[in-house]
This record gives C-alpha cells, structure tokens and sequence, in this order.
C-alpha cells in the first residue's frame, strides 16, 4: 500500500475511537468517561509517569504529537506548561476539547496536526513529548526527524515506540503466525496486520540507535523495561509466572513493549 493510502488508514482507523477510549463503555465526554480512561491508561501503563515527569516542566513550552484521549496532555496542562498538542485526527483533538472544559483548563494551542509534517516552526519547544505515536506513521524516521526539527537546541525530546525485540511481539507472532500453521510469517508482517492500526511498526535497540545516529542528538536514556502487557496482566496466574521468568532470562531491561527514548537537541 502506498503511504497516503495507509496513513488515510491509520486516520481512519483512530478517528473511529481515540487511543485509550476502545475499552471504556461510559457516557461519551462525561466526567466518568474520562477518569475511566485516566485510570485504565495509568493503571495498565504506569511507566507514563516516571518516563514524562510532568511537573518538572512547570513554566515551560511543550508539544505533544499525538494527543488521542487527551490524558497525558491534560497533566501538562494540569503541571502549568505552556502545552501545545496535534493528532491526525478530529477525534481525537474533541476529546482534548471537551475533557478541558469539563475541567475548566486551557491550553496555549491544539488542532489538526500530522507527525511527519510538524505544523510549527523550527526550534520552538522546550520539550516534544510523542507517546506510542509514529509506529504507526508510514514513515516513523520522518516523524522522529521532526520532532526534533521543533525542539529547541538544549531541548527534550520524550517518545516512545514499539519494541520489536519485546515479549508482547513474541506473543503476537505467537498468535498470529505460528499458532495459525504460519511459522515463516516475520515477526514485522504480524504487526503490520494485527497490532492496532494497519502499517504499526516496531524497531529493534540496533535499529533505533542506527537511526539516532544521523540526527542531531545525545542519547539520555534509552530502555524497554517489561511492562504489564509483557507480563500478561490479564492472563491467569501461570501465565503470568512464565512471564515473568522469561522477562528474568531475556533481560527485564530490554524485554518490554515500550522502548522509551529521551534526546537532547545538540546546540548548533
């Protein structure tokens, strides 16, 4: 497929219910409808919050590409940042809408936006926050290079993508291909297919840094500690167990399904 036609697919596909809303049956932009999303994404996710350090960036331009729900944007706003948002997608920019005038905050700026084409000017942020956002773009190096287009020199850049190398791949290759008489099927056309929307990509640590390396940034951290979708959260105890002493024996560190990556923008 080629690119436009897929990211009309992806737009499509999160136009029909904005990321974190799939699996809440709450009255649509009601105050409960929303905490249900809050506490689903903070309880199944809560790296969230030692990854992003909300409050640390009191007072300070941010941007985040890719705002679905809105609940990680509305603690930017709630930390008093200058916060700005996009998202490909009407969907997602009403829930951002309606969730702050329920709670009666304001943000500097949020609309219709795409992560390959940043709609803001070179060297503009403090922080780029993307959480979980441009695996699903057609082409993700574009939307990384952006991302760091928009930060300031001395910046922040906070994203997260999918980790092909994680247990929750192996899993979906399970599923998707061994269990279904397909063992030659590649670990990358699985997620192409069944992760989410149509096109969904994932790296491997070689492959990010090859990546990283072209552009103009210093590596803070990179890591992908076993999350709770590695560990079968909702799976039965046994499950559970193998889990965990598989994300013992890979390496707790590098096993999860969310490579977390912070970049500082080098001074020209």
């Amino acid at each position: 497929m080629n690119p436009l036609a897929l990211k009309q697919e992806v737009k499509k596909y999160w136009n029909t219910a904005a990321c974190g809303t799939e699996f809440i049956n709450l009255k649509k932009f009601s105050k409960e409808y929303f905490e249900a999303i809050e506490t689903f994404r903070y309880t199944t996710e809560s790296e969230i919050f030692a990854f992003a350090q909300f409050t640390r960036f009191h007072g300070k331009r941010i941007l985040e590409v890719g705002v679905g729900a809105g609940t990680d944007f509305l603690q930017w706003v709630r930390a008093g940042t200058d916060a700005y948002g996009i998202d490909l997608t009407e969907e997602a920019i009403a829930h951002v809408q309606h969730r702050l005038m329920l709670y009666d905050l304001m943000a500097k700026e949020i609309k219709i936006g795409d992560a390959e084409a940043i709609p803001y000017e070179q060297n503009m942020f403090d922080l780029v926050y993307c959480w979980g956002v441009i695996h699903h773009s057609p082409n993700t190096e574009k939307g990384l290079q952006e991302l760091i287009r928009v930060a300031k020199p001395g910046g922040t850049i906070k994203l997260m993508i999918y980790n092909r190398g994680s247990l929750f791949a192996l899993y979906q290759y399970l599923n998707h291909a061994l269990l279904k008489g397909k063992p030659f099927k590649s670990v990358k056309k699985v997620l192409y297919h069944h992760q989410e929307s149509l096109g969904t990509q994932a790296f491997t640590f070689k492959e990010i840094k090859k990546i990283i390396a072209t552009q103009p940034v210093t590596i803070k951290s990179l890591s992908a500690p076993a999350t709770k979708h590695d560990l079968l959260y909702y799976k039965s105890k046994p499950f559970q167990w193998l889990a965990y002493a598989l994300a013992c024996i890979v390496g707790w560190q590098r096993c999860g399904w969310f490579m977390m990556i912070e970049l500082e923008k080098k001074n020209p």
